[in-house]
């Protein structure tokens, strides 16, 4: 529908008399007039004009800016997360893996739990030790854990400006497809927008009874780890860790300085050293739901989970068996506590623990005895 409709009649006010075979009517021959009409532009008019113009150029300038621009990477997209693993199961190339390899790859798939190992753009090394020792180095061994455990295990990575870093993550991610993409800036100092990040992506592609943060510098039993998830627990609302307290570090200079420290006071509330930590299905759908903005960010990403589930009531359990700084039959997770955020030198470290057989190949107990 035009903006605006002009009707015209004959002999209309300031308009020139139409011819008379528009007109079943004769017309009567008009007498000389020796009136003039204006032919000046009214102002309002000028005005409207002038900006229309104006917002026409500025469309104009903004298409060939947007065009010209460069174009961001194709593989990851604005609010969305990925799993590489289903989608190369659910691609018509998954055939080549077997007939009945992909059955029950659902959208959504129920798990006892899922897994995310915390990786970065600089931890090439660390994949590749992980995959040389518990982390399964194929699709197949990894599908087969999967239906062993109950457990989904991903590498959880965000994004990067850096074009050449993406495309050395997209050849990895050709080669083994393992892992799950998420739509955060990777930057050590965002840190707990990165964990609630995941928590989110992770509860809209897996339906689990538990989610599980995992740094990828820990020594891992997911037999173990199973057999703790499938625990009878009477609280739904549940934080599994290795728990502490201890000072805020108010010091610049110190390496877990804490620049909010002055809203927690002189010692940390109980809460769940960061290389590994279990949350119910009930708080990570809580977490999901709540508006980024009315979560209280620190500068510690462990601090910052220990803060939510504080004041969400949460029940804390605390589990010495998967910090265990040495190899028992009844570790899960294994790594360098106090001396290091996971283990020391990991690359290699990790390759040593698999060769002992107590890591490896001792038997997981009974639950009752873990």
């Amino acid at each position: 529908m035009p903006l605006f409709s002009h009707r015209f009649s004959a002999g209309s006010a300031g308009g020139a008399p139409l011819p008379s075979f528009y007109s079943s009517k004769p017309v009567k021959p008009s007498k000389p007039s020796y009136s003039f009409s204006s032919t000046r532009t009214p102002l309002p008019l000028l005005v409207f004009s002038l900006l229309c113009l104006f917002i026409g150029l500025a469309g104009t300038l903004f298409a060939v800016y947007a065009i010209r621009r460069d174009q961001p990477l194709p593989v990851f997209r604005c609010g969305k997360s990925e799993d590489t693993f289903r989608a190369f199961y659910s691609s018509s190339d998954s055939a080549k893996l077997g007939d009945d390899s992909n059955k029950g790859l659902v959208d959504r798939p129920k798990l006892l739990g899922f897994v995310g190992i915390q990786t970065g753009f600089e931890s090439g090394e660390r994949r590749a030790a992980l995959r040389s020792t518990w982390f399964p180095s194929d699709p197949e061994g990894l599908l087969r854990l999967e239906q062993a455990t109950g457990l989904g295990f991903r590498f959880v990575m965000g994004k990067s400006k850096d074009a050449k870093k993406m495309t050395m993550l997209e050849k990895e991610i050709e080669q083994y497809r393992d892992f799950m993409l998420i739509d955060v800036e990777e930057e050590c100092l965002k840190l707990p927008y990165k964990t609630l990040a995941f928590f989110k992506a992770a509860l809209k592609l897996f339906k689990a009874d538990y989610y599980v943060k995992a740094d990828d510098d820990i020594y891992l039993r997911p037999d173990r780890l199973a057999t703790l998830l499938a625990k009878e627990r009477s609280e739904k609302m549940t934080y599994i860790g290795c728990m502490k307290k201890g000072p805020v570090i108010t010091d610049p200079k110190l390496k877990w300085y804490e620049k909010s420290g002055h809203l927690i006071g002189n010692e940390y509330f109980l809460h769940a050293y960061g290389p590994i930590y279990v949350l119910s299905a009930e708080v990570v759908a809580s977490l999901a739901a709540a508006r980024n903005d009315s979560l209280q960010m620190f500068n510690n990403e462990d601090v910052t989970i220990g803060s939510w589930m504080l004041s969400m009531n949460v029940h804390h359990e605390d589990n010495r068996a998967i910090c265990d700084p040495r190899c028992t039959p009844t570790s899960i997770a294994v790594w360098d506590i106090p001396r290091c955020s996971g283990l020391c030198n990991p690359a290699s470290k990790l390759k040593e623990l698999h060769k002992i057989g107590m890591c490896s190949k001792s038997p997981t107990l009974p639950p009752d005895d873990v």
